[in-house]
């Protein structure tokens, strides 16, 4: 705007001889005035010029005649804004008080909201500290029921353990391998829980107890072998009391079924060691095919009687064959060198023959089985 008028401090005492400035603003100020409020009046205008104006007002000598006329408009106009100025600059000193009055409010709230949150802040702490005090109590209430309950059961083991010793003890004793199988195996698998527990002088003594019953277990089960086969011989064997007695061994040390299994080998041989003896005529290459044949007779009595008494998991039949081969290949091998004189081409290709035929039989009887022995397809041919 062009125009401005002076305004006096007093309160209404603005005259119309108060002179006034004019002010200028910059053409961005000018024109957020003109968006905000809008007028087509010259006197708004930033490029008023007052000659212009006057001559706009008094174009002729003949226009002055109402000059005084003019100037009392002016004045009243000039009054009015000064009005609207004073109340202007009263409604602005108004409202700078409600807006210290509206200041000072929200500082008041600002206060208080800061007290409440410092307040929920304090409650939220104190919520945190009671839930972790009752989180710990359930910890505690959880390690405690854990550790109880571990109690429990190793005191039910323990029992079961110190009873299970003395139950076998009396077992072993009347020889009942039947109801010792499956109590050793019991006793046994407590035993390997207490490990973590052998540092206590009770614990390490029933743990070696029931070590030195399983050793003479099977030191007294491989007597027992021995006695009721040198005993009995071949007739009237107790075959359900040794298959019992073989189930309690597959619980103890694999050396006890080791030498039990060797024992028996050997002892099934014994009758083959001494028929086909060197200094016997049938144990010669024209007579191989009776090593054979005796062999297979053997295999028939280990069906009847020795497939009663030991696992099939033990392959005890092909343990048979297979140290059977061994002897007939020292004994062979050791009658050819003393006898070399009397080996003909032809009782080389019998005895290879029958060997060949035999090892046919051997490798699909056992094609399945632990000692298995890796040969072509062969044809079919007839199993004993």
């Amino acid at each position: 705007m062009a125009a401005a008028v002076m305004v006096g401090e007093q309160d209404d005492d603005i005259t119309d001889d108060d002179a006034a400035l004019p002010l200028t603003f910059a053409p961005e100020v000018e024109e957020a005035i003109a968006m905000v409020i809008p007028s087509h009046d010259p006197l708004d205008s930033p490029d008023f010029n007052p000659v212009d104006y006057i001559n706009q007002l008094f174009p002729t000598e003949q226009s002055l005649a109402n000059i005084d006329e003019k100037i009392s408009r002016m004045r009243v106009a000039i009054r009015r804004l000064d009005g609207e100025i004073r109340e202007a600059v009263r409604g602005q000193t108004t409202v700078g008080h409600d807006g210290r009055q509206s200041l000072e409010e929200a500082q008041r709230a600002i206060q208080e909201l800061f007290v409440r949150i410092r307040d929920i802040k304090a409650k939220a702490n104190k919520s945190e500290q009671t839930v972790k005090e009752i989180t710990r109590d359930i910890k505690q209430l959880d390690h405690a029921k854990r550790h109880l309950t571990t109690s429990i059961t190793t005191l039910n083991h323990l029992h079961m353990l110190v009873g299970g010793v003395e139950t076998l003890t009396n077992l072993i004793k009347r020889r009942q391998y039947g109801e010792t199988h499956q109590l050793l195996q019991a006793v046994v698998n407590v035993v390997d829980h207490f490990k973590k527990y052998h540092a206590i002088p009770q614990i390490r003594q029933l743990a070696d107890t029931v070590h030195k019953m399983q050793d003479e277990l099977g030191a007294q089960i491989i007597s027992d072998f021995r006695d009721i086969y040198e005993r009995q011989g071949s007739r009237s064997i107790p075959c359900e009391q040794l298959a019992d007695a073989c189930a309690v061994v597959q619980v103890l040390d694999p050396r006890v079924r080791d030498t039990l299994v060797q024992w028996y080998v050997e002892l099934q041989l014994a009758e083959y060691v001494v028929l086909f003896h060197e200094s016997e005529e049938v144990a010669w290459l024209d007579k191989i095919d009776r090593r054979y044949a005796w062999l297979k007779r053997l295999l028939i009595q280990f069906l009847d009687e020795g497939a009663k008494i030991f696992p099939p998991a033990w392959g005890v039949d092909e343990q048979i064959c297979e140290r059977f081969c061994q002897l007939t290949r020292e004994e062979l091998s050791k009658l050819m060198k003393e006898r070399a004189a009397q080996l003909e081409v032809k009782l080389l290709l019998f005895a290879i023959q029958k060997t060949t035929s035999f090892e046919k039989v051997l490798a699909q009887r056992f094609a399945n089985s632990m000692l298995h022995v890796e040969q072509e397809e062969v044809g079919q041919v007839d199993t004993w």
